[in-house]
Order: C-alpha cells, then structure tokens, then sequence
C-alpha cells in the first residue's frame, strides 16, 4: 500500500472544518495523519495560516509528538518495546528476528509502504514483555514463533487490500 496521494480538496475541507479553532491544531493534525497516513510537509504552511500560526509553531507541535509524522508509514506499524521488563525477558531477540524477516532497521519503512518498524522505550504492558505493538493492537509473551505468526498474519492482509 503507497502512501496517499495528496488530495488538496479532501485537504482544504479539513482546514474549512477547523480554521477558526486556534486550539484545534493538534486535532487538525490528526485529521490530516488520519486521511492521508502522515503530514504531508507541504501542508504545514496552509495550516500554519488558517489557525493564524507561524509555520514554525506548527513544525514545533508536529516534531514535539512521536504520534505525528512527516513522512509516510507503513500499512502496519510495529513497535516494539524496549523497556527494561521486556529486555528483560529477550525483547531484543524479537527485534533482531523481525529486522531480519521485514530486511528493516529501527524507523525505516519497507518499499512496499506494508510494514514500518518502530522501537519505543516503554509500551506499558510490562506484564506481557516481552511486547510489541502492530499500530494500536498489543501482543504479549512473543517467542520467535509467536513473531514469526504475527508478521505472517499480516503479509496474509496484503492481499485483502
């Protein structure tokens, strides 16, 4: 799946829709992440004006939250935890496998915009560690099996699309 194209008309109903709430940028961000799957980096300055807001402020805001994006992501993004409970219990090895399984390193995105790896310092499920994450759904207790399962799972989606 490539990244969205930018659609400038589905763009300009979004900032219609909240250009008037100053207070609304995060929200507005989201909305653009949601339709086109990242922040494209020339919307930035046609945000920055209908909220009446110097470019910079909102390159701030979108650098600040690890939850944005400028750049497009995967179908399916992974994150793997890095904490120290799932260290701990081989969070690493799980990570190993699936760099060598998608051939992608911390924070690239495969060719075929399928699959981005992640790592974040903490997911919060230390009770499942050794964890990782597949956009907002956890998975827990991972072994290479249970990896290996995963990501076949969701090559399997591929062809759903």
């Amino acid at each position: 799946m490539k990244p969205t194209e930018m659609n400038w008309e589905n763009f300009s109903e979004i900032i219609q829709n909240n250009q008037t709430k100053k207070w609304g940028l995060i929200p507005l961000l989201q909305k653009v992440q949601e339709s086109f799957g990242y922040v494209p980096p020339e919307t930035i300055e046609p945000i920055a004006e209908s909220l009446n807001l110097y470019p910079s402020e909102v390159q701030g805001v979108l650098t600040f939250y690890a939850g944005f994006s400028t750049e497009p992501k995967g179908k399916y993004v992974l994150k793997v935890c890095r904490g120290t409970a799932c260290h701990g219990k081989g969070g690493k090895s799980s990570l190993r496998l699936i760099q060598k399984d998608l051939d992608l390193e911390e924070g690239e995105t495969s060719p075929d915009y399928q699959f981005t790896l992640e790592t974040a310092a903490c997911l919060g499920a230390c009770f499942l560690a050794p964890a990782m994450m597949v956009d907002r759904e956890y998975y827990g207790k991972l072994n290479p099996i249970k990896v290996t399962s995963i990501l076949g799972e969701h090559r399997k989606e591929k062809g759903e699309d």
